[in-house]
């Protein structure tokens, strides 16, 4: 059995224990004995932006139609002796899913008992594709119909018309599910290549937080995974210039007010740290969040209302942009104001006071995180993908300082890189 490390987290006096394991899987576990649930994610480094490639063992580039990443999450579940994934739980009693994103695709469980029973459900069924002609062509039926029920979304709407208008290159801008067209080109012999080249154990990580013992689940691993032949996979994207495409894009939906992402793109040529994305958090909570002075001034003059604003930080290999969203009777009014405080606060800082509540804010919901089984196992993987670890995320919202806040707004926030996207009614 390879050892297990202990990381200590000393705010939370939480303790994770982290190995490769001989198969090449990176496996995760922070034991809460006394939690009531336990959840796991088995998730591989493989998302929507992942459609040109080259494998370290090929001379040639690959490119798979858009939309090939979330095809393959779906057909997983079925399996060669007909018997439903769904129904395999079922019998443990566990609530399962799985999700893909622009840069990864995790099958995931949560239980209150017979852990290892479904993890085992979860690390044989991940190995184990099976697709035919027949089950392919029919999942073009139901993915079809999903994509259009997102045509339909405004909120999707919202955010991909504005990363339509931010990216110029990047396939961050293409929906996750990819369109009816580039799904209908999609065959079992692509499924099984892209599965064999980013399902590889040395490409996925297992993370696990809640009542499961460390040592059980590294006999459990050893006992179902095969070792894999490490094979590195080169993503290729083209050049993505700095510049923005277009500032504003509006669009007609069924929305009874106005809805409104306001981005601003920044340099992604290389993944911020996790002190970094921290600092980007704090600095959000001091500028949108319900302590700000921009958010009582946007709720008083009645541009806002309470529920739906806010600001997030959205990054991943090659892209990376601050949005603030919401509904609004007036968007171009609220970028407006947002563009004006930033400029002041560029001008004269942070108030010391708002600082520290931000940051308390950000340290305290870092701090929470840690009673969340599922909010934990999915930043581990997030985190690992990333070159990020969740530890150093306490630390980094424990000693950020304003001159921190000042030093990520160089190169954040600029008023050259902002795009609003509105859906109106």
């Amino acid at each position: 059995m390879s050892e297990m490390q202990e990381v200590k987290i000393d705010q939370t006096r939480d303790s994770y224990y982290q190995m490769r394991h001989s198969s090449g899987l990176q496996v995760f576990v922070l034991p809460k004995p006394e939690s009531h649930s336990t959840y796991a994610v088995f998730g591989t480094r493989y998302g929507s932006i992942d459609n040109v490639f080259r494998r370290s063992d090929e001379k040639e580039v690959t490119r798979v139609p858009a939309g090939i990443a979330h095809y393959l999450e779906h057909k997983m579940f079925e399996n060669q002796d007909g018997v439903d994934t769904f129904a395999r739980y079922a019998k443990t009693g566990a609530n399962a899913n799985a999700y893909t994103s622009f840069d990864k695709t995790c099958y995931l469980f949560s239980c209150s008992s017979h852990f290892y029973d479904s993890l085992e459900i979860l690390l044989d069924f991940v190995q184990h594709p099976y697709f035919t002609e027949q089950t392919v062509q029919k999942e073009q039926g139901i993915i079809g119909q999903e994509i259009r029920m997102y045509d339909d979304d405004p909120m999707w709407k919202v955010l991909f018309n504005m990363l339509g208008a931010m990216y110029q290159t990047h396939p961050v801008k293409e929906d996750i599910a990819g369109t009816v067209e580039s799904i209908a080109e999609i065959t079992p012999e692509l499924l099984y290549q892209c599965y064999h080249t980013f399902y590889n154990l040395n490409n996925m990580a297992l993370c696990i937080a809640g009542n499961a013992d460390p040592v059980k689940v590294v006999e459990l691993c050893d006992k179902m995974l095969k070792p894999s032949e490490d094979v590195h996979v080169e993503r290729i994207f083209a050049k993505e210039p700095p510049e923005i495409l277009k500032a504003r894009v509006c669009q007609k939906g069924s929305v009874a007010t106005p809805v409104f992402y306001f981005g601003f793109k920044e340099d992604a040529s290389r993944r911020p740290t996790t002190a970094e994305t921290v600092q980007t958090d704090i600095l959000l909570e001091a500028l949108s969040g319900d302590i700000s002075p921009l958010f009582r001034r946007l709720l008083d003059a009645g541009l806002i209302n309470e529920s739906s604003f806010s600001g997030n930080y959205f990054e991943g290999p090659g892209y990376a942009c601050v949005i603030f969203s919401g509904e609004s009777k007036n968007p171009d009014a609220v970028a407006a104001e947002i563009q004006k405080e930033l400029a002041s606060v560029r001008r004269n800082g942070f108030d010391p006071a708002l600082f520290a509540d931000a940051q308390k804010a950000v340290y305290g919901d870092a701090v929470s995180n840690f009673n969340s089984p599922e909010l934990l196992a999915n930043s581990m993987i997030t985190s690992y993908f990333a070159g990020r670890s969740i530890a150093d995320a306490v630390s980094a919202a424990a000693n950020a300082t304003a001159e921190d806040l000042q030093k990520r707004m160089q190169v954040q926030l600029l008023p050259q890189n902002a795009v609003l996207s509105i859906i109106e009614p």
